[in-house]
């Protein structure tokens, strides 16, 4: 079972357990999010079980002990597998949170790397997977209206040797990766890199592992007290880099945007408003 989440776990076990480890099971499952501010004892007290029932159910489910099983809930909540959570969130503490997340990844130095990068770039491919996928195409939407050669991948049905083949020196791969990152995405940073390409990695503290292969490693964290993750930090670094790079290259840049509404205007594109 050792594959297994920990309430698949139990219900695979659920026939071959003891009314009592029964008891003990429903106990865990009821408080899987918290169990961290636990001891063995408080939750056997909760159930009603004795600790030596508590313990026999541990071992019944593949754990060694109580620690273990600690150990498998914070890998599955660094995998970015969704709290279970109970009632309405404490939005106050919620918006504190992520006001100081957001806070926390622009200002940290490695921004000013990143905009030189993008600014200065031939070429900009931005890349994400999955729940990486929005935060890569809002990059690339707001760096293109700054600066030409900005592309987004993969696009549906396209892989990326195409796309990395024809980078080098002087042009820059944002990688956006953030957890429950596809597998193979240790061989595309591995790939980018070996382009000449400056590689700029967007992520939360998991993929600190893949930054050895980046020019500029930012960090956003996602993790909060409501189920899923939050972008609200990752989405306000592309407001900051979009901005910084439109800053940079200055008069071009700014020439490029007139140049784009005029385009709006002529193919009507875009819902007018007073």
């Amino acid at each position: 079972m050792s594959g297994l989440r920990i309430d698949e776990r139990i219900a695979r076990s659920h026939p071959s357990l003891s009314a009592q480890e029964r008891r003990a099971a429903e106990t865990l499952l009821e408080h899987l999010d918290d169990l961290a501010t636990y001891r063995a004892a408080e939750l056997a007290a909760m159930a009603g079980v004795s600790k030596a029932t508590m313990s026999r159910l541990f071992r019944s489910l593949g754990f060694t002990d109580f620690d273990e099983v600690r150990d498998h809930l914070r890998a599955l909540r660094t995998a970015g597998e969704p709290r279970r959570v109970e009632g309405l969130p404490d939005l106050a503490a919620h918006a504190q949170h992520e006001a100081t997340a957001v806070a926390t990844t622009v200002l940290q130095p490695a921004v000013a790397a990143a905009v030189a990068v993008l600014a200065e770039a031939r070429r900009v491919l931005v890349v994400g997977w999955r729940n990486s996928h929005p935060v890569a195409l809002h990059l690339r939407e707001q760096l293109v209206q700054a600066r030409p050669d900005v592309a987004l991948a993969p696009l549906p049905g396209q892989v990326l040797g195409e796309e990395l083949v024809d980078l080098g020196r002087g042009d820059a791969v944002v990688a956006v990766g953030f957890r429950r990152r596809p597998a193979g995405f240790a061989e595309f940073m591995s790939a980018a890199a070996l382009t000449g390409a400056d590689v700029v990695l967007v992520g939360d503290p998991t993929a600190a592992g893949h930054s050895g292969s980046a020019r500029v490693w930012l960090q956003c964290p996602v993790q909060g007290a409501l189920a899923y993750d939050s972008y609200a930090a990752a989405m306000s670094l592309v407001g900051v880099l979009a901005d910084g790079v439109l800053s940079r290259v200055g008069r071009p840049g700014r020439e490029r945007i007139s140049a784009i509404s005029a385009t709006y205007d002529r193919l009507a594109e875009v819902e007018e408003w007073t």
